[in-house]
């Protein structure tokens, strides 16, 4: 008889600081060296971190933070959120039928290999400048990775497995929910994350070009101004942004796909 033991809460915690610091402490010495080795720094292009952090506090902390960063987060999730629907969606219906998928392919491929930016002069055509614009570019742009990974986890399922579906006629929406989705998560996930990557690249490429605020407004305004600092600020809170977004979608992965770490438990594959 076998029992399942609990770690105590103490060492769970424990262990939890210890991650903390494992992986805190290269950027807490890296940003100590970078506030120390440019604190006398006299150059134009690299200033010293503490004017960044400085500009960080009355930029961002004051009306940039309602003037550009909301806008900017607003537009992100709106296209991410976008392009995972319609990418999983999409997936769905076109891996479960063949005819579908293989007249579909050419098209998906054709549209997959147009570059987003070479798209912004008809996204301006189309939907002017404003958010729009930016979400458009967004969610067409980011979504081929969702799309097509969501397309080879529905193949991937073995004939076994829908064979079982029609023993126990199951209905197509349970199918899907019981049976196709668990099978092609891990994948789904995989193709999200990389959608969610685009997602922060293309929010700042479709600023630049088609936007009266926002991040990539902010840093394309900065540099062609001269304004060093805040250049430098406006690439910091896109790193910040990417990274705080990366953790919130880790999170997410993790819970969803908790019965996947448990059956590596279990099975010993993750040891």
């Amino acid at each position: 008889m076998s029992t399942s033991v609990t770690p105590p809460r103490g060492a769970e915690r424990g262990g939890r600081i210890r991650l903390f610091l494992l992986r805190a402490w290269l950027p807490a010495c890296l940003l100590a060296l970078w506030w120390m080795g440019s604190a006398s720094s006299t150059s134009l292009y690299f200033p010293s971190l503490q004017s960044i952090t400085e500009t960080l506090r009355t930029d961002w902390l004051g009306p940039g933070f309602a003037e550009h960063l909301l806008p900017s987060v607003g537009k992100f999730l709106a296209g991410f959120l976008i392009a995972a629907l319609a990418g999983v969606g999409l997936g769905l219906v076109v891996g479960m039928y063949p005819v579908l998928r293989a007249a579909a392919e050419p098209i998906v491929q054709f549209l997959r290999s147009l570059p987003p930016p070479v798209l912004l002069p008809l996204g301006l055509l189309l939907f002017g400048i404003g958010p729009s614009m930016n979400i458009a570019i967004i969610a067409f742009g980011a979504i081929w990775p969702t799309l097509l990974n969501t397309i080879d986890g529905v193949r991937s399922l073995d004939p076994q497995l829908t064979e079982m579906t029609r023993s126990y006629r199951l209905t197509r929406g349970q199918k899907i929910r019981y049976v196709i989705l668990p099978n092609a998560g891990p994948q789904i996930f995989a193709g999200l994350r990389t959608t969610l990557q685009m997602s922060i690249i293309l929010i700042v490429v479709s600023e630049m070009v088609a936007s009266t605020n926002g991040i990539g407004y902010y840093v394309l305004n900065s540099q062609q101004t001269f304004a060093v600092p805040q250049t430098w600020a406006g690439t910091l809170i896109l790193g910040l942004l990417g990274y705080l977004a990366n953790l919130v979608f880790i999170r997410f992965e993790r819970y969803v796909l908790r019965w996947q770490a448990g059956l590596l438990a279990s099975t010993g594959s993750g040891a």
